[in-house]
């Protein structure tokens, strides 16, 4: 796939995500309505991206890990991906699109002003750990993104979302949490064949440390502190998301470690 064609895909993706942002504030439309085309057309811009990721990689001969365009452009698919998939097993997920959609458009405007010249992988860092590491920090941002949108409605509205939420929002919590402790293993684990150490207390690792450090905190307080109020459980849970989105998307660059960059 050429350049052009790629980047082609990608407009019309941010496109398609435009129309699904426009969907959720039109009056006119019914909320049913406004669900089924949001969901509809971030079905079509995961198939969209994904088609485009596919021609990159094969055209790169490498995965989307190092620049700040491979890695938004990966982690919107896979933010999207995510979403659409606990949707199948969630009734919160299409009252979630309208917190989700604008996040993910913001995301792809941001993808257009980033360079797309692609960065060759250092021959060190291609192994089995590396995968594990970026798969399954991809499907715990996913799942904390569902969470914290899911977690926002019902915090607006205690009427705002079907009776059982809350539990559903916790189960995905603790799956989410189990993803990012796999990415903190691998990730160490990945490091030591990389750079030959498994931890360097730069900024990105203390980041990660403390965002898994806040979720696992948050789980262990809502089951053992039954009297918790509920909004302030839910409110760490926005603010998971919100301390993991900026480690994966702005911390990097502030690293004066290896992590300098995206790796």
């Amino acid at each position: 796939m050429s350049p052009l064609l790629e980047s082609y895909l990608v407009s019309v993706a941010a496109a398609l995500l435009a129309g699904a942002t426009l969907a959720q504030i039109l009056p006119r439309l019914s909320g049913k309505v406004r669900e089924r085309i949001g969901m509809r057309l971030l079905t079509i811009v995961v198939v969209v991206l994904g088609v485009a990721i596919a021609g990159r990689w094969i055209r790169e001969a490498q995965g989307p890990f190092l620049t700040m365009y491979d890695v938004l452009l990966s982690n919107i698919f896979s933010l999207a991906f995510v979403f659409l998939v606990v949707s199948r097993t969630s009734e919160i997920a299409p009252a979630a699109l309208r917190l989700v959609i604008p996040l993910l458009l913001i995301m792809s405007i941001w993808l257009s002003f980033v360079p797309s010249a692609a960065v060759p992988l250092p021959a060190t860092f291609d192994n089995a750990w590396l995968w594990v590491h970026v798969l399954s920090g991809k499907v715990f941002l996913g799942l904390c993104m569902f969470c914290a949108a899911a977690a926002v409605l019902r915090l607006a509205s205690s009427n705002g979302l079907p009776a059982g939420n809350d539990s559903t929002i916790w189960s995905m919590y603790f799956i989410a949490f189990v993803f990012h402790s796999v990415m903190l293993v691998a990730g160490s684990a990945w490091a030591h064949t990389a750079w030959g150490r498994y931890w360097s207390w730069d900024t990105l690792e203390i980041s990660t440390l403390v965002t898994w450090l806040l979720i696992g905190g948050t789980l262990h307080a809502r089951l053992t502190f039954k009297s918790m109020p509920a909004r302030m459980t839910l409110s760490l849970v926005v603010v998971s998301f919100v301390l993991a989105f900026l480690t994966f998307f702005g911390l990097p660059f502030l690293s004066i470690g290896p992590h300098k960059g995206f790796v």
